[in-house]
């Protein structure tokens, strides 16, 4: 609830700090006292616009600030606003607000600055402003299904709606992903069949272009390897060769080793292996020579082959390598279009399934909802005729909706609807009278939904105007009723049948000091209260009468 209001250099006010309670609180005064600035001085404070003309004249800036107790269970829906933005979270929360003569502004939460956009949202989970000024909460129809859920009490079953709705939309997002997918890869079947058969035909193998590429290069340079090769053949093998060179030795010392005393035997081990390997390489070397001479025919072949991968991966956009993964890629794909049926027809029988457990969820809380509108509409009537609009009537609006409308909430578009006169349609809350009338449907709807919503300080402003006598004491009877509803209610009044019901009671009035005017709040004792609902009662002479009538109005109070 609203703790403090601190208001510097506003209009008429220059210096002026109050402290509310919970309860009703009242506040009167001659018309012209100032009590419409402290309004627009608290709308300043929860985001309202900023006009240069509420700076006190003669002054640079004029500045608001308020005070909330949000209690401490920590689930009044502004600490999760503050959470949202990273911004201090605590029980009490301070929004201040300057504005300069030129029409700036400045914000402020619990001391961090912040924009009038942040400042309005915070505004709207603290104060709901009834009359002549910008309405939210009530007149908003966005905020009418939750309110007549929460009436009914029929969190439970929106629940179970809401989750049927996620279930529902999770397998229907999975048809249509599957679908696409399936739609997609029909576009390019015929694509990915030439291309899989084409991939079958030329059944590349990994690592096969390295192996032409080698082969190739071998074949490019078949003369000179045969050249060379023959001429080491000749060096190793030929009369003058390696091979009979070492042989040579090899018999030359075998004949003397038994004279060498053993010496010579590591010599010949080591020429016999030389031979030997001499020898191996030798007949490799014919190998080769041979091999080469049988491929002289075998370069086209190679070239066409290595020319026929390379060609498919330069059009399939990959490395010859590539070409072994892709194919398989591509028949994954036609595998998947060949299964696709069968996926998509799963599906749209889940969520044919899920759709129907929705639909039937949804249908049950609507049919909860025709009947508690009824009830709500039966329990403002009782509210409207002592407030002096026994023609009016109220109507809670439950139409269902087509699919496009359906949500987590439901099939249904709820609003609240008037109508003013016998005969007439009712029409949207927002656009019947303003004023008075506007705010005593408010008040009537505001005590039916008593314990509903979350906005812990309701402001009406003059919400008695053009009304007396038992319609006001009505007016005043429903206002302190709803004060004791764990709700903070600020009420501008001129009536002394709603002021006297006030538990708590300020005058506003205007004083003059050094030539200048300003607007002054004062805290009226009982006394105080007695003669302030006396003057009401007879104007500007305060008579005994006056001051009896008074006197039983404040004791009748409770």
């Amino acid at each position: 609830m609203l703790v403090t209001l601190s208001i510097r250099d506003v209009v008429l006010i220059e210096r002026l700090t109050l402290a509310f309670q919970p309860g009703l609180c009242v506040l009167t005064g001659e018309t012209g006292a100032g009590k419409s600035i402290l309004l627009d001085a608290l709308g300043l404070a929860l985001g309202a616009r900023g006009d240069s003309s509420l700076v006190r004249h003669g002054c640079d800036q004029a500045s608001v600030t308020a005070e909330f107790d949000l209690g401490k269970r920590g689930d009044h829906p502004a600490f999760a606003i503050l959470r949202e933005q990273e911004l201090e979270v605590e029980d009490t929360l301070v929004i201040r607000r300057t504005l300069t003569n030129d029409g700036r502004s400045r914000c402020f939460v619990n001391d961090q600055p912040v924009g009038v956009t942040l400042l309005r949202r915070l505004g709207e989970t603290l104060v709901e402003v009834h009359g002549q000024f910008d309405t939210h909460g009530l007149l908003d129809p966005r905020t009418h299904r939750d309110l007549l859920d929460d009436y009914a009490q029929l969190s439970a079953q929106g629940q179970k709606v809401a989750t049927a709705w996620r279930a529902w939309r999770q397998v229907e997002q999975a048809r249509l992903s599957a679908a696409e997918d399936a739609s997609r890869a029909r576009a390019e079947e015929d694509y990915l069949r030439h291309a899989v058969e084409e991939l079958d035909q030329l059944s590349p193998e990994e690592g096969e272009e390295k192996s032409l590429a080698e082969q190739r290069v071998v074949l490019q340079h078949r003369e000179k390897l045969i050249e060379s090769l023959t001429q080491a053949s000749t060096e190793l093998s030929g009369e003058r060769g390696a091979e009979r060179a070492l042989a040579s030795a090899l018999r030359t010392l075998s004949r003397i080793a038994d004279k060498a005393g053993g010496k010579l035997d590591p010599i010949i081990s080591v020429l016999d292996q030389a031979a030997s390997e001499v020898g191996e390489a030798s007949r490799a070397i014919q190998g080769f020579a041979a091999d080469m001479d049988g491929d002289g025919g075998n370069l086209d072949k190679i070239e066409e082959r290595l020319f026929a991968l390379r060609a498919a991966a330069r059009k399939h956009g990959t490395d010859v390598d590539g070409l072994v993964t892709l194919r398989a890629a591509m028949a994954t794909k036609l595998n998947l279009i060949e299964d696709q049926g069968d996926l998509l027809s799963k599906l749209a029988s889940q969520a044919e399934a899920a759709k129907a457990a929705y639909l039937e969820a949804a249908r049950v809380l609507s049919a909860a909802r025709v009947k508690a509108a009824g009830k709500l509409d039966q329990a403002v009537a009782v509210e409207l005729k002592p407030l002096r609009l026994e023609k009016a009537r109220f109507a809670t609006k439950v139409e269902q909706l087509g699919e496009g409308g359906w949500s987590a909430a439901g099939i249904d578009d709820i609003a609240f609807q008037v109508a003013t006169n016998p005969g007439t349609p009712p029409g949207p809350l927002a656009k019947i009278a303003s004023g008075g009338e506007l705010a005593r449907f408010m008040l009537a709807l505001k005590v039916v939904l008593a314990q509903v919503g979350t906005v812990p300080t309701l402001v009406f402003d003059e919400v008695d105007t053009g009304v007396g006598g038992a319609v006001a004491d009505a007016i005043g009877e429903r206002l302190a009723k709803l004060g004791q509803h764990d709700l903070q209610v600020l009420v501008v009044t001129h009536s002394p049948q709603v002021a006297a019901r006030g538990a708590h009671h300020w005058n506003v009035r205007k004083k003059v000091s050094a030539g200048r005017t300003a607007t002054e709040v004062v805290a009226l004792t009982l006394e105080e209260r007695l003669e302030e609902v006396a003057r009401m009662l007879s104007g500007a002479e305060i008579t005994q009468a006056a001051r009896a009538a008074a006197e039983s109005l404040l004791a009748g109070r409770g």
